[in-house]
């Protein structure tokens, strides 16, 4: 069950006695926050505003919509980062989940056993970070050596993002596999994807886990082929993002200048909300290119290409006639 880190919430309230403050965080745990909010305007009788809108990470803080609304705290939940607040106005507030992996833990030990490996590594999501010692115990009874990579920048030592992988990264020179405690395709394959090490996902609510590099294999492709499309584009269309850890209007320039040297005509375009819906809306261009978040084309269906980053700069070489493999075997997707 999520727990949010309430006790946060409230003694930040009453040390600095804010006339009004707003709550968001995942939609997956939107009731919790909803429960929070109740809780907080019974308490201090204060205005409490939930953000209704999706709250993706610490890049994806509506920021914007705190300000608009004129509150003075902005509790970001359920996105644990080492940074515990960004500037005066926003306040990261841990929420974990209280799962036991004991179970699937050591069932997956005995099994992995036939597999021969012998170094594995740990890594997750903020929600189950607290898990992770436990696994490590369970795992290091059955005969494995353990790793758990350093984290840097906004990430703790074993956690990724969906577009951060230091952790991992780091150590996929010295260890065998890895296990990914949680159900996050989104996170495991990408994983795999930047390891090149077989994967597995340890679900602790259905008692079951699962090797993900077959998928990680479709989604890599699936990134590649969208590359090769996009060398017969004539017009590109690169987009910048529009919410606050998304805008990288210096990258899009940049981007917009060495295409534009390899013959592409470009049309800059800013957006807040990325969908295959409002890109139909624009005529002539052949393909996309977005400087937002590294996971919008790869996790989403587009009718034309839509690169990240990392596949622009493959697509630019590929113009340029240099080789350009494993651009996704990088530690940042930006």
């Amino acid at each position: 069950m999520i727990q949010i880190d309430e006790e946060k919430i409230f003694s930040t309230i009453s040390e600095r006695n804010p006339r009004s403050v707003a709550l968001d965080g995942p939609d997956g745990i939107i009731k919790k926050i909803q429960n929070c909010a109740e809780k907080v305007r019974d308490e201090f009788n204060i205005p409490v505003y939930i953000i209704g809108d999706t709250s993706w990470g610490s890049c994806d803080l509506n920021i914007h919509a705190a300000e608009m609304l004129g509150v003075d705290i902005l509790f970001n939940i359920g996105h644990t980062i080492s940074m515990e607040s960004f500037g005066n106005k926003v306040i990261m507030v841990d929420a974990f989940d209280d799962i036991d992996f004991s179970k699937i833990a050591k069932k997956c030990a005995v099994e992995l056993k036939k597999k021969n490996f012998k170094i594995i590594s740990l890594a997750t999501i903020s929600q189950y970070i607290r898990s992770m010692q436990n696994v490590k115990e369970v795992f290091e009874s059955h005969g494995y050596e353990v790793v758990i990579g350093r984290g840097k920048g906004h990430l703790n030592d074993g956690q990724v993002f969906g577009c951060e992988f230091y952790p991992v990264y780091d150590t996929k020179d010295h260890v065998d596999a890895y296990l990914f405690l949680g159900q996050s395709i989104f996170h495991s394959a990408s994983i795999a994807i930047v390891t090149q090490k077989p994967t597995f996902m340890l679900d602790p609510y259905f008692n079951e886990y699962s090797e993900i590099s077959d998928i990680a294999r479709k989604l890599e492709k699936k990134a590649i082929l969208a590359v090769y499309k996009a060398q017969d584009a004539e017009t590109i269309g690169i987009i910048i993002g529009l919410k606050e850890g998304q805008f990288a209007k210096i990258k899009a320039l940049e981007l917009k200048r060495l295409l534009e040297e390899a013959g592409k005509k470009i049309l800059l375009i800013a957006m807040t909300e990325i969908t295959d819906e409002r890109l139909l809306s624009f005529e002539g261009i052949d393909a996309f290119i977005q400087v937002a978040c590294p996971r919008i084309g790869t996790d989403n269906h587009f009718h034309k290409p839509v690169l990240s980053v990392p596949q622009a700069i493959s697509l630019i070489k590929l113009l340029k006639g240099e080789p350009s493999q494993e651009f996704l075997q990088i530690k940042h997707w930006l």
